[in-house]
Formats: structure tokens, C-alpha cells, sequence
């Protein structure tokens, strides 16, 4: 038999509908605010997302998919949304008619992390990207909407971390005083932190590792070496969430695992998920779309793991299980031709139909129906047509009616009141 590959998933009936479910509540909340639908290719240049996400970071060095076409040429199956809806931006001018630019995506992407719960290769996310605003109110607003999705979808075992990395003018003197305290740590770093530390020192603060975590306790944090601007940004931003209620801890270590991010940055963490507890995150990324070719236009976003969010949801499967409406026991040749019709035409008028195409008895046939609650049975038989009429049950009153043939769609839609 075979099976799945490790660490990918089947969305199963039962499952599927939360997820369509929280997919259908995020568009209409980004479209009440004005963002539009980007879809995007799940393949794309490898040196997309090696410039953008950058070469010394975990999701470049080991995690991603790539593989070169019959040409040669690499490509990689999707780590991240951001640098391809920059990519578009750019490729498509989208700035030459309006430099601002609200988009949301919702699609998997891949990454060779090691499977745990609620992390798979292939994961989905709900992005949401903003270009052409360097306002700190844009900023909270992202935050807004990211935090009153998860309240719109129950969600109640989450709390919002924030922070500022800074400009590249902040962290010249913080990655010196960073690699001061890193290099009086150099035994508790896992190997990979103790090459970061030389190349990369702020990619040490996203280590998950537990001896990792424990040496960086103490450690300096950015928001104590932000330039006047940024800190100016970064109060503009909390002042802004704190109008509108939205509570926040600050989270002077918290980094993002991309190098792109500037300024603003944040988390949405779950406890219930253990060690891997962000859910969502995002943040500024102003100089990305220069970086990638593009104008100077600033951007910020953040993204929603769906996988995760699905977990903690307080949505359940019951909610959304769709019953039949109607389940039409045809008993005789006859009887299914004309049952087969009316469950196409039941359909059609919103009317969600089952019926058995077998020749099982007519027990056999109630047995199923209760089994998958429907709500009514049309029972049509060889001798209630000659009577030219059928029997309407209603599966929980049990009371029955004889409801006449002819026009029968639009009688039985009367009747259940749809």
C-alpha cells in the first residue's frame, strides 16, 4: 500500500470544513478592509528567496525544497509567500498605478523542517501583505486584523508579542554588543549559533534550541539601541494598538527567522502548541522591494499558519457538517429513474439530495438515511407512482405526508421551507 510521504497530511471530510471555514471568514474580513486576492506560482527562481529570506538563515541553508529543471536553472517549491507577492508587485509595475497596494494570499508552502505537531512539509498560510505605507498606524492595523481573525474564530489560548528590530542604523551598535555577550556564551551555543554568531548574530535569538535560549537569557536587546526614528515608530505603534484595545507583551528578544524584517515585528503565540507556538508573525520589511530590483517602497505583512490555527480553534466539525436535506428512497427501476432526476433538480434549487442507486431494500434505505441524518425522506415506490404520488417524511417529527408528483421539486421545497 502506499502512503503518504513523511510529514505531508490529507485534509479529511470532518477536518476540511474548519478550514474552509476559517479561509472563508479571513476574505471576507481582508476584503471589508480593502485587500485583494493575489494567487501565486508555488514554484519560483531559487535566488528569490535566497536574496530575500537570506542566505545564512535556516529556511535557505536547509529547509527548502530546490531542484534544478532540465535546464539547469534551480527552483524551489515555495518556503514563504512574502517574496513572491514582491516579485509580482515588481514584475507586474503594480506600483506605477498606485504605489499602495493591499493583497492577501491563501496556499501551501513547503519546507523539509522535522515533522512535529502542527508543522508539516507542506503547510498552509493566510498572508496578508501591504505595500506603499511607512505609517506605524499601518503596522497596528495588521495587527488588528490578525488578532480580531482569531477572535472572530474562537480562538482563545493566544497572546500577541511585539518588538522593533530597528534600521540597519540601530544595529550596527547592537551587533557589536550582541557579539561581545555571544562570544562569553561560545559553550552553551549549538553549532549552528556558534557559526551565526560570526555571520549573522541576530539569527542566534531565533535558535530554538534549549541550551541556545538559556545562553541568551540576559542578553542586550535592539529596542535598547533603536535610533530616535525607529523608537518613534515603534511607540506610534503601540500606541495605536492600545487604541483599540488590542493587549500586547513586549517581547524585547523576539526576532523573526527571515532577514528581510525591519521595525516592527510580532507574534501571535499559542501555549497549547508546546516549544513551536507562533501562529502567526510578520512584520515590516521596508527595504525588500528595492532589494529585489523594485522602487523604495515600503512594505509589512505577516502570516497565519493554518495547520496551527486549525488546532486551537474553538470552531468544531459539528458546526459545519453538512446533512442531506432530503434522502429520496426509490424502490423499483421506475421509481430511481424518476429519482435520479429529482435529486439533480433537488440540487440545483439548494436542496442538498442523497439517494441510494442501488437496489437494497427499502430498510436498508432508512437505515442509511438516519444513519446520515437527513433531515427529510421521499419515499417513491412502483405503487405510489401509479398513485402519482410519493410519501414526505420528516425524519423528526416522523410525521408523514402524500405529496402529488407533479411539480414535485417545487412542493417539497414549499413543504421543508428552504
Amino acid at each position: 500500500m502506499i502512503q503518504l510521504i513523511r510529514g505531508f497530511k490529507d485534509i479529511l471530510p470532518g477536518e476540511v470544513e474548519i478550514w474552509q471555514n476559517i479561509e472563508k471568514t479571513a476574505r471576507l474580513l481582508f476584503e471589508d478592509f480593502g485587500f485583494k486576492e493575489i494567487r501565486l506560482p508555488i514554484l519560483e527562481r531559487t535566488e528569490l528567496f535566497a536574496r530575500s529570506i537570506g542566505e545564512d538563515t535556516d529556511i535557505v541553508e536547509k529547509e527548502m525544497y530546490t531542484f534544478p529543471d532540465k535546464k539547469g536553472d534551480l527552483i524551489t517549491l515555495r518556503p514563504e509567500a512574502t517574496a513572491s507577492v514582491v516579485r509580482s508587485y515588481i514584475q507586474h509595475k503594480m506600483y506605477a498605478k498606485d504605489p499602495v497596494q493591499k493583497f492577501y494570499s491563501i496556499g501551501p508552502m513547503f519546507r523539509r523542517e522535522r515533522p512535529q505537531k502542527g508543522r508539516y512539509r507542506q503547510f498552509y498560510q493566510i498572508n496578508a501583505e501591504v505595500f506603499g505605507i511607512d505609517s506605524p498606524f499601518m503596522d497596528a492595523q495588521l495587527i488588528f486584523l490578525a488578532v480580531k481573525l482569531f477572535s472572530m474564530l474562537e480562538v482563545t489560548d493566544a497572546k500577541l508579542h511585539i518588538n522593533s528590530l530597528g534600521c540597519p542604523k540601530c544595529r550596527l551598535n547592537f551587533k557589536e554588543s550582541l557579539s561581545a555577550f555571544l562570544s562569553s556564551a561560545t559553550e552553551k551555543l549549538c553549532q549552528d549559533c556558534l557559526r551565526r554568531s560570526k555571520k549573522n548574530p541576530l539569527r542566534v535569538l531565533d535558535c530554538k534550541n534549549s541550551s541556545c535560549r538559556e545562553a541568551m537569557v540576559g542578553a542586550p536587546a535592539i529596542i535598547n539601541y533603536l535610533c530616535p526614528e525607529c523608537s518613534q515608530h515603534f511607540e506610534a505603534v503601540k500606541y495605536a494598538l492600545e487604541k483599540v484595545e488590542i493587549p500586547f507583551v513586549i517581547d524585547k528578544h523576539l526576532v523573526r527567522g527571515l532577514d528581510y524584517y525591519t521595525r516592527t515585528t510580532f507574534e501571535i503565540q499559542a501555549g497549547s502548541l508546546g516549544a513551536q507556538n507562533a501562529v502567526a508573525g510578520g512584520g515590516r520589511y521596508d527595504a525588500l522591494v528595492k532589494t529585489l530590483g523594485g522602487p523604495d517602497q515600503p512594505a509589512t505583512g505577516f502570516a497565519i499558519g493554518i495547520d496551527r490555527l486549525a488546532e486551537i480553534t474553538g470552531l468544531r466539525n459539528k458546526d459545519f457538517t453538512q446533512k442531506p436535506d432530503i434522502y429520496i428512497v426509490a424502490l423499483g427501476e421506475k421509481s430511481r429513474s424518476l429519482a435520479f432526476e429529482w435529486s439533480c433538480n433537488f440540487g440545483l434549487e439548494g436542496i442538498r439530495p442523497e439517494m441510494d442507486l442501488s437496489n437494497r431494500s427499502l430498510k436498508s434505505q432508512m437505515k442509511r438515511a438516519n444513519r446520515l441524518k437527513a433531515s427529510y425522506v421521499l419515499i417513491a415506490g412502483d405503487n405510489e407512482l401509479e398513485e402519482g404520488s410519493v410519501i414526505l417524511r420528516n425524519m423528526t417529527s416522523k410525521k408523514q405526508i402524500s405529496i402529488p408528483i407533479e411539480s414535485l421539486v417545487e412542493k417539497i421545497k414549499a413543504e421543508i421551507k428552504l
